[in-house]
């Protein structure tokens, strides 16, 4: 299966354009957001999770990354509601589920072969974040791979004033504006290399999760 596999090509995809999809277990729906391979597949999705589901213990070989959008996620080691950033590195396993129902960003089979430990950042935590000139930024990790953080931006705020190798964004509050496109709460986008000048923060400013440096390596 491909989806949104040429990682050549700009990609938005908005709220009112998901698709959702049932997986192998009950109660836990996707919408599929980029996509090489069947069930076992390198993967970006949301994940939604009715009240009461559970998924059976299942290994990650290469890593598992999760954002909390809404409600709460557990597995068990713990519970992790609305603004938790997750990463399991390669060949972890876990037993996900909700009680009260959650809805996630998941990353799936992303991760470098040499990424070791766990992460675990409450992003809601205002120790979390720090201020870079005009931005506010909660770094999530950083390696030679790949660099990802959450960004709160003012209104009209260009967020990359030169240019980038690639990027990934979600917008988590407020709304982006790219090309004269609003791109409102829930927007998925992805950018091949390349300069973006009309990609800025909209009246209300904006909050969004950033991904960089990852995908030309998978060009």
């Amino acid at each position: 299966m491909l989806i949104n596999a040429d990682f050549s090509r700009a990609v938005v995809v908005a709220p009112h354009q998901y698709v959702w999809v049932a997986s192998p277990q009950p109660g836990v729906e996707r919408v599929m957001l980029d996509r090489i391979g069947a069930e076992q597949a390198r993967a970006t999705s949301i994940v939604r999770y009715a009240p009461g589901s559970v998924f059976p213990r299942h290994a990650h070989p290469s890593g598992e990354e999760i954002l909390v959008l809404s409600g709460t996620f557990s597995d068990e080691t713990r519970d992790f509601p609305e603004g938790w950033y997750l990463r399991n590195p390669p060949d972890s396993a876990h037993t996900p589920a909700s009680r009260e129902g959650a809805l996630i960003f998941v990353k799936l089979r992303q991760m470098a072969s040499d990424e070791t430990q766990p992460v675990r950042i409450d992003t809601r935590d205002p120790a979390a974040w720090r201020r870079q000139g005009e931005r506010a930024v909660c770094p999530l990790y950083a390696s030679v791979h790949e660099q990802v953080c959450l960004q709160q931006v003012a209104p009209g705020t260009v967020l990359f004033p030169d240019a980038v190798d690639g990027a990934e964004l979600l917008v988590l509050e407020g709304a982006l504006v790219l090309d004269g496109q609003a791109c409102t709460r829930g927007t998925w986008i992805r950018l091949p290399a390349g300069r973006y000048p009309a990609l800025a923060a909209a009246q209300q400013g904006a909050t969004f999760y950033l991904k960089t440096g990852h995908l030309p390596q998978l060009d």
